[in-house]
């Protein structure tokens, strides 16, 4: 049954946010429901069978819901959007669109891009101690840095602190000229980055000053109890079985852990040695801890990483057979 369904636009500038510079928007659309769009004046006219022009309806409005809030539109926004209609979970693409974690010093909105994320931030909100296992580009480390940052606006908390590994990727760095921080820079420069985003470069500053955020390699933990505090360890795949337990019998009361890494990434001597892999299965089921496993499809970078990722996963399991 054909039908036609308008949608009212603001401007101009509101239509080529949701059709995309080019129609690059309609050809992902075209690809999954071949309706008719047009442009009448302040109208957008969506015409074609039925379902097929309800389900785009409501695309362009959570489109035009996520841009009138001050949220540019991306290619993943789409595609994803159209993913989720297409697997009948419409309500919960609102949803999604809707959970702001926090609103940066700039003005723009953080929040989830697909439902694995949403799940890793409410695992986050409702556990003292949250493992995030998945791909690069899922937004393991940025959302736990924006859902810490929350919480030290919010009080809940009196300080973040921020810890890796300092394991190399792969190759040798040799030696590092300077003093402590000069030497453990390069390692915790993901994070650094992620903080000086959310928070702007002057606030971030000030913060370091007065330790209200501090930034340490891993093996400055032992010894410690952190009270208060909102504790994130990075690139987690690299440690070792006693670090792991080490860094997670350190926290203290009133605290908030998150352990964040990739499980396809680990550069230890030895594989089989990881702390992460080996924590996510022993404490799978323990009251206060929960494991968050991400995919592909949370990945939030260009198409092609989540095709990359997706191509390695299919080698290394040819391999294994």
């Amino acid at each position: 049954m054909q039908e036609e369904q308008l949608i009212e636009v603001e401007s101009n500038l509101e239509a080529l946010a949701i059709l995309g510079r080019h129609d690059e928007y309609l050809t992902l659309i075209d690809a999954c429901y071949p309706v008719r769009i047009a442009i009448r004046g302040t109208e957008l006219s969506i015409a074609g069978e039925a379902e097929a022009v309800e389900a785009v309806r409501e695309l362009f409005q959570e489109l035009l819901f996520l841009y009138r809030a001050g949220n540019p539109i991306t290619t993943h926004d789409v595609t994803y959007g159209l993913r989720m209609l297409k697997a009948g979970q419409g309500k919960q693409l609102h949803q999604l669109f809707s959970d702001v974690v926090l609103v940066t010093g700039r003005g723009r909105q953080i929040k989830p891009k697909t439902l694995g994320q949403r799940e890793y931030l409410a695992a986050i909100r409702q556990n003292a101690i949250t493992l995030g296992i998945g791909p690069a580009g899922t937004g393991k480390t940025y959302l736990a840095v924006a859902m810490a940052v929350e919480a030290l606006r919010n009080k809940e908390v009196e300080r973040i602190i921020l810890t890796r590994p300092a394991v190399e990727a792969g190759e040798k760095l040799g030696f590092l000229p300077g003093d402590l921080q000069d030497k453990v820079d390069p390692y915790l420069r993901p994070l650094y980055d992620a903080l000086q985003d959310i928070l702007g470069s002057d606030t971030f500053a000030k913060y370091m000053t007065k330790d209200v955020i501090e930034v340490a390699p891993l093996a400055y933990m032992r010894g410690r109890t952190l009270e208060d505090s909102f504790i994130i360890l990075d690139e987690a795949q690299n440690t070792t079985i006693p670090q792991m337990k080490m860094f997670l019998t350190r926290l203290g009361f009133g605290s908030k852990m998150v352990i964040t890494g990739d499980v396809t990434q680990v550069d230890l001597p030895q594989a089989g040695m990881s702390g992460l892999q080996h924590a996510s299965r022993l404490l799978a089921g323990v009251a206060g801890i929960q494991v968050t496993h991400l995919a592909e499809t949370d990945v939030v970078r260009h198409e092609l990483v989540s095709r990359i990722i997706k191509a390695y996963a299919a080698d290394e399991a040819a391999r294994e057979k």
